[in-house]
């Protein structure tokens, strides 16, 4: 398959920082005279627009729409494909068409900069990033067939971890780190998951057999409770396999499932699976234990959303007491 962007207790908030993070931080600099580190972030879901090259922002808790977080081309951004929020608290978006990885500001979305430059490294058409256990930035790049390795502070090239078909790699989609810290990645031309060392890029083997349950154009992968989660976009499924050996479970998510066509990100949050369903300009909820239809989360064309991609909650403030005999608050933010 080609890649498809080519083909046709709530809180009042002062800006993007809900009043109780504001409140908390008063707190802390009254009775412990300092606040170490604060990050803002808001709960709230992005979600790529692939054919209007935007990330739009929902509420977390409802659905609705909020805004258009990045604006139309903001930046050259152009094929929208993988995002994240990075160490930093900024959104990193693929821009697939231009070859690069842009940076936008965590709190407003205005571009910052172009975080990998074109075609850096070889990079051809990104799709999906991840950082990584290390904190630097790892880049599927869908037309080399490699995974590239970015330095996460600059976004230096640092190699080519995963080297051009490596293990059978053709036209990589979704990577993530699992939780033995190894690299997965979804290998949509040969219909497989593949496994890399985490430290050094060597391959290590077949996870996910070719076509095993029916996958067709494996694209989000995500791990949860002992499991490897794999949407499967030409079949309209979410499937389920061990998350030790790789074998076959089930579809977690039947064919068309609530009306699920071309599913592409995967999320799992508050006993919910958050799955972007590409076709229907939708965000569809299900059990994160049965896989039963919950909801239409992201209403069809919500906000001006057209061919939804890959999915991200932004961290959440949250405030633990510092240790040690000297005492203080440390505000961080969680996804």
């Amino acid at each position: 398959m080609c890649c498809r962007w080519m083909s046709s207790v709530k809180l009042k908030s002062f800006g993007n920082v809900p009043c109780f993070f504001l409140f908390i931080t008063l707190i802390c600099f009254l009775f412990f005279g300092t606040v170490i580190e604060s990050r803002a972030g808001d709960g709230n879901l992005y979600v790529v627009s692939t054919m209007t090259h935007e990330v739009m922002r929902y509420n977390g808790s409802t659905g609705t729409s909020i805004d258009t977080f990045v604006s139309a081309s903001s930046g050259g951004l152009t094929g929208a494909a993988g995002i994240t929020f990075g160490p930093d608290g900024n959104l990193y978006v693929c821009s697939a068409i231009t070859n690069e990885v842009l940076q936008y500001n965590g709190s407003t979305g205005l571009f910052i900069q172009a975080f990998v430059t074109a075609g850096s490294g070889g990079l051809g058409n990104p799709y999906g990033l991840a950082f990584g256990p290390d904190g630097n930035l790892y880049v599927s790049s869908y037309a080399a067939n490699a995974v590239l390795r970015y330095n996460g502070s600059t976004g230096a090239f640092i190699d080519a971890f995963v080297p051009a078909a490596s293990g059978g790699l053709s036209s990589p989609t979704s990577l993530t780190f699992g939780p033995d810290n190894h690299l997965y990645v979804g290998s949509s031309g040969t219909q497989q998951v593949l496994k890399y060392n985490g430290t050094t890029g060597a391959f290590i083997g077949i996870f996910v057999t070719a076509s095993s349950g029916g996958l067709n154009y494996p694209d989000g992968l995500v791990f949860y409770n002992g499991y490897l989660y794999v949407a499967s976009f030409n079949s309209d499924q979410v499937l389920r396999y061990n998350g030790a050996s790789g074998a076959f479970v089930n579809a977690f998510v039947p064919a068309g499932g609530g009306g699920l066509s071309g599913p592409t990100g995967l999320i799992f949050k508050n006993g919910r699976l958050y799955v972007s369903s590409t076709n229907t300009n939708e965000v569809i909820r299900f059990d994160s234990a049965t896989g039963a239809f919950v909801d239409v989360f992201v209403a069809a064309g919500s906000g001006g959303l057209n061919g939804p991609g890959y999915m991200a909650f932004a961290p959440v403030p949250v405030v633990t007491t510092g240790g040690g005999g000297g005492g203080g608050c440390f505000i961080d933010s969680l996804k």
